[in-house]
């Protein structure tokens, strides 16, 4: 009850702070166009004025420094995103700012990556003294924060009750990396079962997102991801997410490899049922395909839980489990976790990587494993998620022809809309909050695990008011 009431005075405080006097601002909006009125602008660069001053963070002009800074290094980047105007240049927690020095509130942590917020003091300190240290020295000889990394993921998993059967690890840089891994793992487990060449099949889900890189993508079977790089590797096929009755058809003696995520975040924070999990499970061990669970997103405490699979019965359990996005807290780094059946079938040669497992990429990670596994943590992550859930609850009371339902666990939720959410999107940017998009028409809350009651409590004012500013 006290956090809810923390919530409404701390959304009010928000509301009251985007509804303060604009005469000033417009003062001096005016005397920054080099006007001391409005007499001498054209309408549409009056408007502008207005509009930007009623604002807290409006995005920066076509005249800003952000603007300048983009025009110059645009034209020498692929442009693979499509960005907002702001520049940032600095975070510390869960705030942004940008080079105009706009302060945003972040609900997006990188997308799930700044676990422990941007620029956490101790992960920054031991950044700089490994970095005095040793960065590189390739995978030809030992480091001693690879091994460490490894020990650290396997002991903390068997104890938070996840993959109870995990035995090793391989590190590499990203997460699509882990899952290209993970993919090649189990299709030599599949031709060690059947020497026969058979056993290659690998089988994913609807709004899967396992990756960018070909392997990962041909399990991403979205055709605005896949149609401009077909053809795809062949041996992929796609299922229905949370069909049960359909396991059986689905994944059969062909089938080296189920990839699965127990919380698709990019898909709209769609959640697996415990029994879709089980049966899936269950299959794979009958015909002897090898279960992946994809928990680059959902993993590492962001469910209040070290892994999202955590409170699964054994027989559900993964044979190999993927990892990345908080592990390196916006440093590049991926893990791929193996049991026995698997990690007995690879051999020398059989994988490899330049950057993945450097000193400095593991004792990071390692950092982040230790921080992201204390019980404390997920305990607060659980009760924040309460107070997330609590306040979209009353968003969705406001505006339900908008508003349709609240879905996801812990710090990784979604609001599912009616509507392209776009404009709110917008809308929250220039009022000071980024958020983000999944699926369809879903907005998506991943903020950082450390984020504190009256930041929720602000976020989601700024939020309420967005969406009301774009139903006028």
């Amino acid at each position: 009850m006290a956090s809810r009431l923390a919530l409404s005075r701390h959304s009010a405080a928000a509301l009251r702070s985007l509804t303060r006097p604009a005469a000033p601002r417009l003062a001096r909006a005016y005397a920054t166009a080099g006007v001391g009125d409005s007499s001498n602008l054209s309408a549409s660069t009056e408007s502008r004025i207005k509009r930007d001053a009623e604002l807290p963070n409006p995005d920066p002009a076509a005249d800003s420094p952000s603007a300048a800074l983009v025009a110059d290094h645009a034209p020498y980047m692929v442009a693979t995103y499509a960005r907002p105007p702001p520049v940032f240049v600095k975070g510390a927690g869960s705030w942004l700012w940008d080079v105009d020095n706009r302060k945003y509130l972040d609900f997006t942590a990188g997308i799930a990556v700044t676990a422990l917020g941007h620029c956490d003091p101790e992960f920054t300190e031991l950044l700089t003294q490994q970095a005095q240290t040793l960065i590189h020295a390739s995978n030809l000889y030992y480091n001693p924060w690879t091994g460490a990394l490894s020990k650290l993921l396997v002991e903390k998993t068997r104890e938070s009750g996840g993959m109870h059967d995990v035995a090793k690890v391989f590190v590499c840089n990203s997460g699509s990396e882990a899952n290209e891994a993970a993919l090649k793992f189990a299709r030599k487990v599949g031709k060690v079962i059947d020497p026969s060449g058979a056993k290659t099949e690998v089988v994913s889900f609807n709004n899967a997102f396992h990756g960018r890189t070909m392997g990962a993508l041909s399990a991403t079977h979205n055709p605005k991801y896949q149609q401009p790089f077909a053809p795809m590797v062949p041996g992929f096929k796609q299922g229905t997410y949370n069909d049960v009755a359909g396991i059986d058809a689905l994944v059969t003696d062909k089938t080296c490899a189920v990839i699965v995520e127990p919380i698709q975040g990019e898909g709209g924070v769609q959640t697996a049922s415990q029994d879709f999990l089980v049966a899936l499970a269950k299959r794979a061990r009958q015909v002897g395909a090898v279960l992946i669970y994809d928990e680059i997103q959902c993993g590492l405490g962001r469910t209040g839980q070290l892994w999202a699979h955590g409170h699964l019965p054994k027989e559900a359990h993964p044979d190999i489990l993927s990892t990345a996005k908080a592990l390196g807290n916006g440093f590049p780094v991926g893990a791929v976790l193996v049991n026995d059946g698997v990690a007995e079938k690879i051999a020398v040669g059989d994988h490899g990587t330049t950057f993945g497992g450097n000193p400095l990429a593991c004792r990071l990670a390692h950092y982040m494993v230790t921080k992201l596994s204390d019980p404390a943590l997920q305990a607060d992550v659980r009760a924040k998620s309460e107070l997330f859930r609590a306040g979209l609850a009353k968003i969705r009371e406001r505006f339900p022809d908008l508003v349709k339902e609240v879905r996801g666990k812990g710090l990784i939720l979604g609001l599912q809309m009616t509507e392209d959410p776009s404009p709110v999107i917008k809308a929250a940017r220039e009022r000071g909050l980024l958020v983000i998009t999944a699926g369809t028409n879903t907005l998506r809350f991943v903020p950082s695990l450390k984020i504190s009651e009256e930041e929720i409590g602000i976020g989601l004012g700024i939020l309420e008011a967005a969406i009301a500013a774009t139903r006028k």
